[in-house]
Order: structure tokens, then C-alpha cells, then sequence
């Protein structure tokens, strides 16, 4: 399986691309990260990446783990994302419906009128 590691400086849209390519063509990528930084730039790939795939017709599931890797003779733990594409299921829309968003109320002693 073909791994891409992604860093603090990766471009989202670039990452999501090649995701996208990878999983139309073998249906699975591992997707590497070190650092908080390089995560959050792996976790924005993959949401563009499910939009890239729409037209495809599949649908992205990606699963986190913790590994270990060695780098320059250091051990480092990194986030190892299983990402798998599968076909979307007849009736399915592109996207799921949107997320209720969360209302705020303020304490009647906060003083927020």
C-alpha cells in the first residue's frame, strides 16, 4: 500500500490530490503525520480529497492510529491515517446532511444583553 507522508508545510489541496489519485486507482492510501501541525494539514487533505472524489462516486473512510517510525536515527510517533475509498451506495447524495450547529444562550448573570 502506498503511504504519503505529509508535513507541517504540505498543501492541503496538493496532499488531497494525490490522495484522490491513489485511491481511484488501488482504493486504499496510508497517510502519514508527525506533529500537530502536519495533521491538521493531513486532515484538511482529506476533506478536500472527498470532494475531489465526488464525481467518482466514492466515498473516503479514514482510520487513526498511532505508529511508531524511525527518522534520522530517532524514534518518532507519528498519526498513521487508513484511508479507503468505497462506491457510494444508490441513493446516496454526495454529502452528508449539514450538522446542526450548536446555539449559544447566555447565563441570565453574565451580563449579555
Amino acid at each position: 500500500m502506498e503511504v504519503l507522508r505529509v508535513s507541517a508545510t504540505s498543501r492541503p489541496h496538493a496532499v488531497a490530490g494525490a490522495i484522490a489519485g491513489v485511491l481511484r486507482r488501488d482504493r486504499a492510501v496510508a497517510v502519514q503525520a508527525i506533529g500537530a501541525a502536519a495533521v491538521n494539514q493531513a486532515v484538511k487533505a482529506l476533506a478536500v480529497a472527498r470532494g475531489y472524489l465526488v464525481e467518482d462516486r466514492l466515498e473516503l473512510s479514514a482510520t487513526p492510529a498511532f505508529v511508531t517510525l524511525e527518522l534520522h536515527g530517532d524514534e518518532r510517533t507519528a498519526v498513521h491515517l487508513q484511508v479507503a475509498a468505497r462506491p457510494q451506495a444508490d441513493g446516496v447524495g454526495a454529502a452528508p446532511p449539514p450538522a446542526p450547529q450548536p446555539t449559544v444562550a447566555a447565563h441570565p448573570d453574565a451580563g449579555l444583553d
